[in-house]
């Protein structure tokens, strides 16, 4: 046997997957499987993840609700992908790779169906739970399986190629949704997640054959429990703070009480267990733990805007959804473009390269909050492509920085505890953006309505709108409706300033960063 073969066979714990040192190309068909099927098991549950944001106006209609209320339908179907996903590490032990792999895709196939036959809120929330928690290992588990199974000299261009379906898919789903619910409804957007869902179901079970080892590793249920309640209530407190008058309420302060008496219990067990929920241990390595923080970051940025444009665009300026679909699609070509430099960016300068997404991100979130109610097509175009952009070119070299000094054995729980921090920042800021929406809407109405009544001389000019006429119900409620519209779209402005805040304040993040070079 060659040096070369030893050497890839030494780099590859699993059989028949050494492979021979060279680029991409020289990799073998299983590997090619391996990452296409993962791909698309990604590439899916990014789809059901912001499938709904597009589609929000047409399910608040049917069924008729608000708009905060509405917003559950996303938040808490984040909120449960970060609940259990820190759960992939012990799933992953006792039921295999490929097992876990195609139960997951098994579950959130069915749990699509069932969303697009909800007849209420409630179901709706309940089936767009199941898709979160039967979803979650699915990131977590692509990039353990890459990473395990890839030498380390093509993990950058492996989370490259798989990356494609963990950027592009939250930006495909909403494209393909507007399509669909033009032509039939919002059913629709959910039924077309099944076919394809089936075929990945059979591409795993045979892609991922030989991937199945199984331990029997204990769950830790005392962390796993205080973690949820904590996740929980944070995100109830967020959620609901608003409608309950915050501490104000006593229903409120009670939810909050528990949160942080469960996250202290959290924090004290996994200092103190044995074998803890999540390994604190983890946090010792400085290159994994400033990547969570960025990951935290990136899952606030990644679904945000993707949540509050639909609603922007079809309430203040009545676009229809198909347009809705095609400018909000920008952001994948934005994601397509960045895949070009990506590889050579993250091998030269990894830690330019993630400063240099933020900064995009940034620069594209201040730009939003200049926005106002005539805002064009151009404006929304440029802002998510730059959008899209920086996000691609962020997402790989955090993501290969974060795990490149950790052993291969941690990789699951890493991955795992990754994608928490992610989905759990996306859950949260959603809340959070779609709170400073409502609040700064609902305060500027009643700044703005103050003003307005037939005394007030400085509404008496000569070319105030004749169907404002002060002196008529009509009028009153004219105008009323474009006060609403005008104070809506400085809830919106006010939104989009504090994503850009968020994005820069991250930047420096980037450069305490270890860099550590890739094998040869």
């Amino acid at each position: 046997m060659s040096d070369t073969t030893s050497t890839a066979s030494e780099a590859s714990p699993f059989p028949g997957l050494a492979v021979p040192q060279g680029g991409i190309f020289s990799i073998s068909g299983r590997h090619w499987l391996i990452l296409m099927t993962v791909q698309l098991a990604n590439l899916l549950f990014g789809m059901t993840i912001t499938l709904a944001n597009v589609v929000l106006p047409e399910i608040r209609g049917s069924l008729s609700v608000t708009q905060d209320e509405i917003s559950w339908v996303i938040t808490l179907n984040l909120a449960a992908t970060a609940v259990a996903t820190p759960m992939t590490h012990w799933l992953s032990s006792r039921l295999g790779w490929r097992t876990l792999m195609f139960c997951t895709v098994l579950g959130f196939t069915v749990s699509s169906f069932l969303c697009a036959i909800a007849l209420s809120l409630e179901s709706l929330i309940l089936y767009r739970v199941c898709q979160g928690l039967f979803g979650a290992p699915i990131m977590p588990m692509g990039q353990a399986i890459l990473l395990a199974t890839f030498p380390r000299h093509l993990h950058s261009t492996a989370i490259v190629i798989w990356g494609i379906g963990a950027v592009f898919g939250p930006v495909l789903g909403p494209v393909l949704g507007t399509m669909v619910t033009e032509l039939y409804n919002w059913r629709a957007a959910f039924v077309m997640i099944v076919p394809p869902g089936c075929c990945a179901m059979i591409c795993i079970w045979f892609a991922l054959r030989g991937l199945n080892q199984r331990s029997s590793m204990r769950l830790d249920w005392t962390g796993f429990l205080a973690l949820s309640i904590a996740m929980v209530a944070a995100q109830l407190v967020l959620d609901r703070g608003h409608r309950m008058d915050w501490f104000d309420s006593p229903v409120l302060l009670l939810i909050a009480a528990v949160g942080l008496v469960a996250l202290w219990i959290f924090v004290c067990h996994c200092l103190t267990a044995e074998n803890p929920f999540l390994n604190p241990r983890l946090l010792l390595n400085r290159n994994f733990t400033i990547g969570l923080a960025i990951a935290f970051v990136m899952g606030m940025l990644s679904f945000a805007s993707l949540t509050l444009f639909p609603s922007l665009l079809h309430d203040l300026r009545g676009y229809p959804d198909k347009v809705i679909g095609s400018l909000v699609a920008a952001r994948g070509l934005g994601n397509w473009l960045a895949f070009l430099v990506i590889v050579p960016f993250s091998r030269m300068a990894p830690r330019v390269a993630i400063a240099t997404g933020l900064g995009f991100q940034a620069f594209a979130g201040l730009w939003m909050a200049q926005f106002d109610i005539n805002l064009t097509f151009a404006d929304i175009f440029w802002t998510h492509l730059l959008l899209g952009f920086g996000q691609s070119l962020t997402f790989t070299p955090m993501t290969v920085m974060a795990f490149s000094t950790l052993p291969r054995e941690q990789l699951t729980e890493g991955s795992a505890i990754f994608t928490m921090m992610r989905n759990f920042g996306s859950s949260l800021f959603i809340s959070l953006t779609v709170l400073v929406m409502v609040r700064s809407t609902s305060v500027n109405y009643a700044r703005m309505s103050e003003i307005v009544n037939p005394y007030n001389s400085n509404l008496q000019f000569w070319d105030f709108p004749s169907a404002w006429n002060l002196d008529t119900v009509a009028g009153l409620s004219t105008l009323s409706y474009e006060i609403q519209r005008q104070a809506a779209m400085i809830g919106y402005v006010n939104a989009f300033l504090l994503i850009g805040l968020v994005a820069l304040v991250a930047v420096p993040l980037a450069c305490f960063l270890q860099r550590v070079p890739t094998d040869p």
